[in-house]
């Protein structure tokens, strides 16, 4: 008997009202008597050669309309799985096509060359990336340079380059090339300067060594340059960042002191501070001093905390102390912190995440506590990738 599929499950199968899953089903495609799957009208042409088999992407078979469907309903789902009662649930933002700014690629020395590029689903094999839909133009135009970087200069065992558009060009951190003597460093020097990078680094097993930064490296987030340091957490599209922090301005409204914590850089303290006192908390010490640095050099009202807030969370007498409080746990979550805040007098929480599921069980928590969910934004930065972040607004 023939089924359609009704919506897209969490790991990207279409699901059929029975309960079935169809891998490579998207909303309205017909599973036949005989297994085969007839496409409905939301299903695509993947743009990529290499989509099902890289691992980089899981939906490029659905179109707009059912990937905007997709990340829609994975947040709502979680939501209503903890029976939290949504006040307007906002459109969804989706991130359009190669406007990711950060990737870390694989590459294998191969004969007499070398593979680069994502590695397959489920496997360590790695796809040698001849076209990518996904990452800005200026990251793709490095893998074809890279590819041979590795062939010329890698060992038997595998690379991983980190690649992110910050303000002087690309940042790249190789690890598993040790580039030891005069030709070698001299070498990577060439491929620095001849590809403008930003910033060129070797990671021998011990950290980066950055062998080539002309001038340091920064990022601008809301119009403030940032020191960069290695490895540091960057939203992963530009556009994604804004609408993020555009909701967080809107959702803390006129409050006069701001508490951001799991700060980071600062992606969301320089966008809340103009008129406004706020405190940017973060346990990573590189991350700290450079948002610490950067509102030293600009005067800016933002004070920074080296505090690792799993260990030791804002307690709930100093939570109640601000006028809104701003989240952006790892994915994790943050059950220690929002138990201190839920037992607080805070009346405004702005909690941003990465993850759907440990989100909802600590929004199930502010409930509890006598907070409403008025405002909910999914948001699709990891496009064709079944991995879901989203903006929320609790009042109390």
């Amino acid at each position: 008997m023939s089924e359609e599929v009704i919506r897209i499950a969490a790991k990207g199968d279409g699901v059929t009202a029975s309960g079935r899953h169809v891998p490579g089903g998207v909303p309205g495609d017909v599973v036949n008597d005989d297994g085969t799957l007839s496409p409905g009208p939301h299903h695509a042409t993947p743009p990529c050669r290499h989509f099902g088999t890289c691992g980089g992407c899981q939906l490029q078979q659905a179109d707009e309309e059912a990937l905007r469907s997709f990340v829609t309903e994975r947040v709502a789902f979680a939501a209503e799985g903890q029976e939290i009662a949504v006040g307007e649930l906002l459109p969804t933002h989706l991130s359009p096509p190669r406007t990711r700014r950060r990737a870390t690629l694989h590459g294998l020395r191969a004969g007499q060359g070398a593979v680069l590029g994502f590695r397959e689903r489920g496997s360590h094999r790695i796809v040698d990336m001849k076209e990518c839909h996904i990452l800005l133009p200026q990251l793709f135009d490095l893998v074809a340079p890279l590819r041979v970087l590795v062939a010329k200069h890698a060992e038997r065992q595998p690379v991983d380059i980190e690649l992110t558009a910050i303000d002087q060009g690309i940042d790249c951190t190789v690890k598993g090339i040790a580039a030891e003597g005069l030709a070698a460093t001299e070498a990577m020097l060439d491929f620095a300067r001849d590809h403008s990078l930003a910033r060129l680094s070797l990671d021998r097993g011990y950290g980066p060594e950055t062998v080539w930064e002309p001038v340091p490296a920064t990022v601008t987030l809301a119009e403030v340059a940032v020191p960069f340091p290695h490895g540091s957490f960057l939203q992963p599209t530009a556009d994604g960042e804004s609408a993020l922090a555009e909701d967080a301005r809107a959702f803390v409204g006129d409050a006069a002191t701001i508490a951001d914590l799991f700060s980071g850089l600062g992606t969301f303290a320089f966008s809340l501070v103009e008129g406004r006192k706020v405190l940017a908390v973060e346990a990573a010490r590189d991350a700290h001093l450079a948002c610490k640095a950067a509102a030293n050099m600009r005067g800016l009202q933002v004070h920074s905390l080296h505090r690792d807030l799993f260990r030791n969370p804002l307690q709930a007498d100093e939570a109640g102390r601000f006028g809104a409080i701003l989240l952006d746990p790892p994915r994790a979550g943050a059950r220690e912190q929002v138990a201190q805040i839920a037992a607080s007098t805070a009346t405004r929480v702005a909690y941003i995440s990465c993850n759907p599921q440990s989100w909802a069980k600590d929004a199930r928590t502010l409930i509890e506590a006598g907070f409403r969910l008025e405002k909910l934004r999914p948001v699709g930065q990891f496009r064709w990738s079944t991995h879901v972040e989203l903006t929320s607004y609790f009042t109390r």
